[in-house]
C-alpha cells in the first residue's frame, strides 16, 4: 500500500525565519507518529502545510500515492484529514454545537448534532456539553472541545498538536486508548508533543526536527527520554537543584472565600482557604473546570465580587481592589490563556510588555520610554532563548512555546514579592520547561511567594512545598511535597480528601 501521507522536499519561509527547509515527511497507513521538535523547530507550520491552512513555497504532499495541492481546511476534512490545533480556532460567543457545525456542511440541524457530540465525548470520556458558550469553558475543556470536533469528522489521518497539554493523567490514559483503536481501525496519527514519555508509549515512529529541518527518525520505543531529548535539543537537560528552605511570613491568605456563579456555566467557590508563605511554592491540582479559572479571576483582580477580607496580602484585606493596585503591590499573574489574555497577538513584544511593565521604568509623565522597553523586551528574549524576529514581532507570530517563554520572562524579570501562574510549561518543550522550573525555584529561594496551578503533577511534585487539589469549587488541606503521591492526589481530585463528605462536597469531578 502506498503511504497515507509523504512529504517531499517541503520549504516554507517567512520574512524573519525559514521555517521549514526541505522537509521530507512519511505517515503509514495505521501509524501513529510523532513529531518532535524544540519550540519554534517548524512543527506546527508544517502541520498547517498538511492541513492547508498555510501553502508551502517548494515541495509536494502525496495523499495515498497521488500528489495533491491542500487549498484549504475544508479541502483537507474532505480528504479525510482531521486537526486538533495547539492555539484552539474556536469563537467565544458560540456555544459548542454551533462552533463545531462552522466545520460541516450548511443546514446541519444543531439538534442532532449535539446529540452526536454528546455520544463521541461520552464514547471518548472527554466530558464536553454541547450546550455552553465557549467563553465560559477553561482551557482544558476548549482542548477537550476541539479533539471531539475532529473525532466527528472519523479521520483517515488525525493531526494532534499538544493534545495532552492541558488533560489530567486519567483523560490522557483514556485518549492513548481512543488512538490506538484508531490506528488499529487503519487511521494515521501524527503527534505533535513536548511529553517524551507519551511519545515512547504511544508512538511507531519518530520524525525529530531542529531549526526548520529533519535530524532524524527513529523508533521511539527503543530510545530512553534522555536519548530523545538528545536528539531534540543536542545537549542532556540541566539537573534541577532544589533545596530545603523554612518558608517566610504569609504574603498572600484566602480565608473562607465564596463567589457565586457568574454564568449558568462557572464553578461556584465555596469556603476556599490556604495561605502562601513568602519563599515557597504551593500548587493547586485538579481538573480543568473545577473552580481555578474562577480563583484566578477573583485573585488577579479581573473579578472584585469576593468581600474585601477574603483575599489579603501582607495583612491588608484586598478583595476589592483592582488589577493594577495589585501590581503595584508586587503582585505578578501569568494566566492559561495566552492569546488574548496573555498577551495581544496584533501588537508587537515590545508593547506587550507594557500590560504588566507600568512604572518609571518604562513611563515617565505619560510618555513611553520606548528604549527601556525595547531593552527590557530584548533581555527577556534572550535570557528566556525565545526565538523571536525581534521586541518589534508580533506576539501572534510566535509559536506557542515561544510566546509563553516570553510571557512567563516578562512577569518573572519583574522580580515580584507574589506570584500567580497557570499552566506554566503548557507546550513547551523540555529544555524551555528546565528553564522555566529553574527560574519559578530561583524566585522562591529569593523569597517570591508563588501560587502554581498546574494539570501536570509531575511538574506540581517537583517544584511545590505544599499541595491542596481543587474539586468542585473547594480546596483540600495542605499536603507536604514529602507526603504527598499521585495516588492520593488523584482521589482528591474527586472531592474525596478527609472532611470533605461532612461539608456537602457535591458530586465528584470528572476528567
Amino acid at each position: 500500500m502506498p503511504p497515507r501521507l509523504a512529504l517531499r522536499h517541503i520549504t516554507k519561509s517567512y520574512p524573519a525565519v525559514l521555517a521549514n527547509d526541505d522537509i521530507d515527511l512519511t505517515v503509514e497507513p495505521g501509524q501513529i507518529h510523532a513529531v518532535l521538535g524544540e519550540n519554534g523547530a517548524g512543527k506546527s507550520t508544517l502541520m498547517k502545510i498538511i492541513y492547508g491552512v498555510v501553502r508551502p513555497d517548494v515541495g509536494t504532499v502525496q495523499w495515498d500515492g497521488d500528489t495533491v495541492q491542500i487549498a484549504s481546511p475544508a479541502e483537507a476534512r474532505a480528504l479525510g484529514l482531521g486537526m486538533v490545533f495547539q492555539h484552539f480556532s474556536l469563537f467565544d460567543t458560540l456555544t459548542v454545537t454551533e462552533n463545531i457545525a462552522l466545520g460541516l456542511a450548511p443546514g446541519t440541524p444543531l439538534q442532532a448534532l449535539a446529540q452526536r457530540i454528546s455520544e463521541t465525548a461520552s464514547q471518548y470520556g472527554l466530558n464536553v456539553q454541547p450546550h455552553r458558550h465557549v467563553h465560559t469553558l477553561s482551557v482544558g475543556e476548549r482542548q477537550r472541545v476541539e479533539i471531539v470536533r475532529a473525532l466527528l469528522g472519523k479521520p483517515r489521518l488525525l493531526i494532534l498538536d499538544e493534545p495532552t497539554s492541558v488533560l489530567t493523567p486519567q483523560a490522557v490514559l483514556r485518549l492513548f486508548e481512543v488512538l490506538r483503536q484508531l490506528a488499529a481501525e487503519g487511521c494515521s496519527i501524527l503527534y505533535i508533543s513536548h511529553k517524551l514519555d507519551e511519545i515512547r508509549s504511544l508512538c511507531h515512529s519518530c520524525t525529530v526536527m531542529r531549526a526548520g529541518r529533519v535530524t532524524g527518525v527513529c523508533d521511539p520505543r527503543e530510545e530512553t527520554e534522555a536519548s530523545l531529548s538528545r536528539l531534540m535539543i543536542g545537549a542532556d537537560l540541566p539537573v534541577q537543584h532544589r533545596q530545603a528552605r523554612e518558608p517566610g511570613p504569609v504574603v498572600l491568605r484566602v480565608q473562607q472565600l465564596d463567589l457565586p456563579q457568574a454564568h449558568p456555566f462557572a464553578t461556584p467557590l465555596s469556603q476556599v482557604s490556604f495561605d502562601v508563605h513568602a519563599g515557597e511554592i504551593l500548587g493547586i491540582a485538579g481538573v480543568s473546570g473545577n473552580g481555578q479559572q474562577e480563583l484566578m479571576g477573583v485573585l488577579s483582580g479581573e473579578d472584585r465580587r469576593s468581600s474585601a477580607a477574603a483575599i489579603q496580602m501582607d495583612g491588608a484585606p484586598i478583595g476589592h481592589q483592582p488589577t493594577a493596585w495589585r501590581r503595584a503591590q508586587g503582585l505578578a499573574f501569568v494566566p492559561e490563556e495566552r492569546l488574548g489574555r496573555g498577551a495581544v497577538p496584533e501588537i508587537s513584544l515590545a508593547r506587550n510588555l507594557l500590560l504588566s511593565h507600568q512604572g518609571p521604568q518604562t513611563l515617565s509623565h505619560g510618555w513611553i520610554r520606548t528604549g527601556a522597553v525595547q531593552r527590557i523586551t530584548t533581555e527577556i528574549l534572550q535570557r528566556f532563548r525565545v526565538k523571536a524576529a525581534g521586541p518589534h514581532a508580533l506576539a501572534g507570530s510566535l509559536s506557542g512555546g515561544n510566546l509563553q517563554k516570553y510571557i512567563v520572562g516578562r512577569e518573572v524579570v519583574r522580580n515580584p514579592r507574589l506570584l500567580i501562574i497557570a499552566q506554566p510549561t503548557w507546550g513547551v518543550d523540555v529544555g524551555a520547561a528546565a528553564q522555566i522550573h529553574a527560574e519559578l525555584l530561583a524566585l522562591r529561594d529569593a523569597g517570591c511567594a508563588i501560587l502554581l496551578i498546574s494539570e501536570e503533577l509531575d511538574e506540581l511534585l517537583e517544584l511545590s512545598d505544599r499541595v491542596v487539589v481543587m474539586a468542585k469549587g473547594r480546596v483540600s488541606p495542605a499536603l507536604a511535597r514529602d507526603h504527598a503521591d499521585r495516588e492520593q492526589i488523584g482521589q482528591w481530585m474527586s472531592g474525596l480528601w478527609p472532611g470533605a463528605q461532612s461539608d456537602n462536597t457535591p458530586e465528584p469531578a470528572h476528567a
